[in-house]
């Protein structure tokens, strides 16, 4: 169907990486950065009408669009293989067509899921490189008979119009074309991972989640591991690589990372719920990150990473808006265009050199915060589960769900407010349930139920929170001073998965007593806690009825565990004084 010219299998050698590297560097697919200051750094342009997932083109192909559900674009399966086969009809022809065997999760881990990746994009086999283990051994423990995912994308000629991301549950298989950029097309990622693998999950009584998974290390060296949803815009990266404040890390508190954006979760023999990270490397939003606000993301991505659509230097060195130190003189915009700081349009506003969602690819392994657990087959005990959002005024601090079924109704209904970052009008609610929306591969109804069933399944669940590091005071300004000191929640999260520790109960949940924070080395009031906890019941009440509003989306299929909650919500509310 594609007609390459030639077919090259990936065998994941360095020997290989290298000539696939000098090849895309003398086409100009790549650029070489300066080898002194970014040892092994590539950088990488898209075209400009490929920047982002194109989540208006991603279809879930289910046979009954029932159950693709209300939240998902559907295509009928022989209508969308019919329609991206004319697409990818010739679509190799001069190219070379390389065969990418990858595991997600570690090779031959009780967890992992093995896919092959036929692509005509170099750009595409380098990220998949750092992202997911490839190679050799993965078509080795394939063998001739065990099942993997089929992922074929092209390129094609990135026209928009002519552009499908195209997901088959029922056949395990992915097809993506039209496009170069890496949400659309690295297809262990958004793909596999979780739209793919959610529906995999939900058949063999796993989870697969758009979460992190970090553990905490406390003075007397146990390390506990915490799993947290956020929406896009919520510091989920800088949450996974965070630093504790130097009073924390002089008593011994550290952070480990595990990952910042997938979780695979199942229940063990122990009743307990396990995860890993499917994942071996970062694939990062760059404007924003510095040595403030992600030290060890800094760290991380001055050697064999590689940047896409930021400000090339003529150094032949990197630059991107929030990023580390003053702009450059000039440089060369994400759009290959001549650039200086201070540029304006046409109409006066000021032209940005890198893309708001310009990226990284960089190992895991190289971050300071890894953890040695990162690779371990078996992965890590999973004591909570937090979920975030971003509400400038609602949602307190944090809170504690009462019990598993409580805490699934406030995942479903979780909603974050849009940042100038984001499309859509600034300020909006949108409603992302366990921060699932565009990635769930079936009906998220359906979905919720397997959470539900999840909880009946685990002799110890864990305990389930929500955090809001946003509140802001009367003035607009964030109360809570964020970033680092989020460790100090996190600690009073593990306490209370252990029942260590006691709280206050609330209508929404359970919150945390002033008293019961290590507050050592921050200068933060009775006053400000009690601002930052304050619980308004009509603007709760107004939040009820949007839920239900969002809820009734789902109809007859929605599970009734939550209608009850959402009952029982509103009277704990009706009562509250």
């Amino acid at each position: 169907m594609c007609r390459p010219e030639k077919i090259v299998i990936i065998d994941g050698s360095e020997k290989q990486k290298k000539e696939l590297e000098k090849e895309a560097f003398s086409t100009g697919e790549l650029v070489r950065l300066n080898q002194e200051r970014l040892p092994g750094c590539a950088y990488h342009r898209t075209a400009p009408n490929d920047v982002a997932r194109t989540e208006n083109l991603t279809f879930i192909c289910l046979k009954k669009k029932q159950d693709a559900g209300p939240t998902n674009n559907w295509l009928a399966p022989r209508v969308a293989y019919k329609k991206a086969s004319r697409i990818f009809s010739g679509s190799m022809k001069g190219r070379v067509m390389y065969v990418i065997p990858f595991s997600m999760g570690p090779t031959g881990s009780p967890f992992s899921k093995v896919g092959v990746e036929l692509t005509d994009s170099i750009y595409v086999v380098l990220n998949m490189l750092i992202m997911t283990r490839v190679g050799k051994k993965v078509l080795e423990y394939l063998g001739h008979d065990k099942p993997f995912t089929k992922c074929l994308h092209s390129k094609a000629d990135l026209d928009i119009k002519r552009r499908l991301i195209l997901h088959f549950p029922e056949d395990n298989t992915i097809w993506s074309v039209g496009s170069g950029y890496g949400g659309n097309v690295l297809l262990g990622k958004k793909c596999l991972s979780l739209r793919i693998a959610s529906f995999i999950a939900k058949r063999e009584k796993w989870l697969a989640e758009h979460m992190l998974i970090l553990g905490i290390e406390k003075p007397n060296g146990r390390i506990d591991y915490i799993a947290g949803a956020f929406p896009s815009a919520c510091g989920k990266t800088n949450l996974a690589m965070l630093i504790p404040p130097e009073t924390l890390k002089k008593k011994g508190y550290r952070i480990w990372t595990v990952g910042d954006d997938i979780a695979w979760m199942r229940v063990d023999s122990d009743g307990a719920l396990w995860g890993i990270n499917p994942e071996s490397g970062f694939f990062g939003v760059l404007p924003g990150t510095n040595s403030k606000t992600n030290p060890n993301a800094m760290i991380t991505l001055q050697k064999n990473a590689i940047y896409t659509n930021v400000v090339l230097t003529p150094e032949k060195t990197v630059w991107w808006e929030g990023g580390e130190g003053p702009p450059p003189a000039k440089g060369t915009d994400w759009l290959g265009r001549p650039w200086r700081p201070g540029m304006r349009d046409k109409d006066g506003n000021l032209i940005k050199g890198a893309h708001p969602n310009s990226r990284f690819t960089a190992p895991i392994s190289q971050c300071p915060s890894a953890s040695f657990r990162a690779e371990h087959h078996h992965g890590v005990p999973i004591s909570a589960i937090i979920l975030g959002g971003r509400r400038a005024s609602l949602a307190p601090l944090v809170y504690e769900s009462f019990n598993w079924q409580h805490g699934v109704y406030v995942g479903a209904t979780m909603a974050s407010e849009r940042t100038a970052a984001q499309y859509g009008k600034q300020g909006e609610v949108r409603r992302d349930p366990m921060a699932m929306l565009p990635f769930c591969g079936y009906n998220i109804a359906d979905y919720f139920k397997h959470w539900l069933n999840m909880g009946k399944r685990m002799a110890k669940p864990p305990k389930i929170f929500f955090v809001n590091w946003f509140r802001k005071d009367k003035s607009g300004k964030f109360i809570w001073p964020g970033f680092a000191e989020n460790v100090r929640i996190l600690n009073w999260i593990i306490e209370r998965s252990k029942g260590n520790i006691g709280a206050t109960r609330t209508p929404l949940g359970y919150i945390p007593r002033y008293e019961d924070i290590d507050m050592d080395g921050l200068d933060f009031s009775k006053e400000k806690w009690d601002e930052l906890f304050f619980i308004n019941t009509d603007e709760w009440k107004k939040e009820l009825k949007e839920q239900k509003k969002f809820l009734d989306k789902f109809g007859k299929r929605l599970p009734k565990e939550l209608v009850e909650e959402h009952r029982a919500f509103k009277k704990r509310l009706e009562k509250y004084k």
